[in-house]
């Protein structure tokens, strides 16, 4: 009882701010008989949903009953092997050496490098799928020449392509940029926001 009472005084000063420090007498007065009544007028200045009373049942939880609890529950069982790869493991590594030799690739260093360019290779080179029906797509324009539309059109697949790899690239500028300025850290004896 006490501890929680601790905790809602502590939410309350640092965090939840509800009242002015001046007014947070009642509240901080964790050993008052009166402490219930000044509990729920704070709930209720803070509309919270919760019924105070519904609290009486959370009073016999210890650490030990959540513990059962969460060993008695069933265990989710994850059934994608790739999940279970130890990236770490001397069997991996000897895997990504084989495949360089395989693939002719020399390996880096760090084998998870090395496995970033094994999957570029394959995703890039050694793919089999459809490809594109490049002489039948449409130039945007006639020349009158067979063999200078299809050099066009070839031309401007490889500038489509050129253009989504730079697209990618601003993408990826984007997120590293927005991973450095959008993480705002907050100083609460501040209170201000920000770096």
């Amino acid at each position: 009882e006490k501890s929680f009472r601790e905790l809602l005084v502590w939410l309350e000063d640092q965090k939840i701010r509800h009242y002015k420090i001046e007014d947070r007498g009642d509240l901080k007065a964790i050993d008052s008989n009166d402490w219930p009544t000044a509990y729920k007028r704070y709930l209720g200045g803070l509309n919270c949903p919760t019924n105070p009373n519904d609290l009486d049942k959370y009073k016999t939880e210890t650490a030990e009953n959540v513990r059962n609890r969460q060993q008695s529950a069933p265990k989710v069982v994850n059934t994608n092997p790739l999940d279970a790869l130890d990236f770490q493991s001397p069997e991996f590594r000897d895997g990504i050496i084989r495949l360089t030799q395989q693939l002719n690739i020399t390996p880096h260093p760090d084998h998870l490098i090395t496995l970033k360019a094994i999957s570029k290779l394959i995703s890039t080179r050694l793919n089999h799928g459809k490809a594109y029906p490049i002489f039948e797509a449409d130039l945007g324009f006639e020349t009158g020449d067979y063999v200078l539309n299809s050099a066009g059109k070839a031309l401007r697949l490889m500038y489509i392509h050129d253009l989504r790899e730079l697209q990618t690239k601003i993408n990826e500028c984007i997120v590293s940029v927005q991973n450095i300025t959008a993480d705002p850290k907050t100083d609460t004896k501040l209170g201000k926001v920000g770096r």
